[in-house]
């Protein structure tokens, strides 16, 4: 944490990260930042899924009873190229949705021009 506070600037501190942690809701600018600190798309917070995490997990890291570390799962359930086919997806839903929006403005624009 104290890393992320010093990286996200002079008015950060552990504290003041601890309690954005407990947030519901952050801000677009700053998770924005933290996605830029933490090199993570704001997308992947945005879609965050607590179950799937832990799930990615356990299926990644087994435990052992005496083992004071973790061992490599090599059959992980997790496909990285699932969630960048995914992201890419919805890259492209926003994008149409910004283009019909452009459109509809561009309709009302075009609307009010003529009845001047």
């Amino acid at each position: 944490m104290e890393a992320l506070a010093l990286d996200l600037g002079d008015d950060w501190n552990q504290k003041k990260v601890s309690l954005l942690e407990q947030k519901e809701i952050i801000e677009d600018p700053l998770l924005k930042r933290i996605s830029e600190v933490l090199k993570i798309p704001v997308e992947a917070f945005q879609n965050f899924d607590e179950e799937q995490a832990v799930n990615i997990i356990s299926n990644t890291f087994i435990a052992s009873d005496n083992a004071t570390g973790f061992m490599y799962n090599h059959h992980s359930t997790f496909k990285p190229i699932d969630k960048i086919v995914e992201l890419y997806d919805e890259k492209i839903e926003l994008y149409e949705r910004m283009l019909k929006e452009k459109g509809e403005m561009m309709g009302r624009l075009e609307k009010l021009i003529e009845n001047r």
